[in-house]
C-alpha cells in the first residue's frame, strides 16, 4: 500500500512539473536549437516502429518502369529535392532550416522498404516537416516517386542531370504540342465561323447576305 502512495506522489508531481515546464517558456522551440540526443533517440526511435507498424499490409507493384521511374523523378524534383538534396545537390536553403533535418535520402532510402517509403509519402510524419502527399496525390503518383527512391542510393551527380535534362525536354515537347492543339482548335473555330457567311434567302425571294456591308 505504501509503494503505491509513493508511485502516486510521483505521478502528480511529475504531471505538475510537465505543466510548469509546459507554460513556463523554458523549452526553447526554435528550429536552430537542436533536439538533445536522447530526445532524438527517443523520436527516432518512436518514429521508425511506428512507420514499419502501419507499413504492413502494403504490397508494392512493380517498380522498374522506367516511365514510372522518370515520373517519379519529376515528381521528387518538384516536391522533395529541396528538403532530401539529391546527387549533386548537397544543401538547400530550406533543408539547412528545417528541425529535425530531413534526411538525405540517397544515403538513407536503403534502410527502408519499397512499402515503408510508400506509407511515408502518403501519410507523411508529425513534427518533422514531412508533408503527407496523399490528399494530394494518388497512389500510382506515390509509387512512383517510390520507384525512383528505388534508384536513387547507386545514382551518379551526372545520371541525375541527365535524368533533368531529359525531364525539361519532354515538358517542353508536352508545352509544343499543347500550344500546337490551341492553335489548331482555334484555326478550326475560325473556319467554322466563316461557314456561317453564307446567303439566306428574305420571305420575298431576294437573297441577303450577313456578310457585313
Amino acid at each position: 500500500m505504501k509503494c503505491i502512495k509513493v508511485f502516486l506522489w510521483l505521478a502528480v508531481i511529475a504531471f505538475i512539473s510537465g505543466v510548469v515546464v509546459m507554460f513556463s517558456g523554458l523549452i526553447n522551440v526554435a528550429a536552430t536549437n537542436p533536439h538533445h540526443p536522447v530526445t532524438n533517440f527517443i523520436l527516432s526511435t518512436t518514429m521508425d516502429h511506428s512507420v514499419r507498424a502501419h507499413a504492413k499490409g502494403i504490397t508494392a507493384p512493380p517498380l522498374d518502369d522506367p516511365r514510372m521511374i522518370m515520373d517519379g523523378f519529376r515528381h521528387y524534383r518538384e516536391m522533395c529535392v529541396d528538403c532530401h538534396l539529391a546527387p549533386g545537390i548537397d544543401s538547400t536553403e530550406i533543408s539547412e532550416g528545417l528541425m529535425p533535418r530531413p534526411p538525405r535520402l540517397q544515403e538513407e532510402v536503403e534502410e527502408w522498404t519499397p512499402e515503408e517509403l510508400f506509407w511515408v509519402t502518403k501519410n507523411g510524419v508529425k513534427m518533422t516537416g514531412m508533408p503527407a502527399w496523399g490528399p494530394t496525390h494518388s497512389d500510382a503518383k506515390i509509387w512512383a516517386i517510390v520507384a525512383f527512391l528505388e534508384k536513387l542510393p547507386h545514382m551518379t551527380a551526372e545520371q541525375y542531370q541527365e535524368m533533368d535534362r531529359k525531364a525539361g525536354a519532354q515538358e517542353d515537347d508536352r508545352h509544343h504540342h499543347a500550344a500546337q492543339e490551341v492553335v489548331h482548335n482555334h484555326d478550326q473555330g475560325s473556319s467554322a465561323g466563316n461557314h456561317h457567311d453564307v446567303d439566306v434567302h428574305d420571305p420575298d425571294g431576294g437573297a441577303v447576305s450577313n456578310q457585313p456591308d
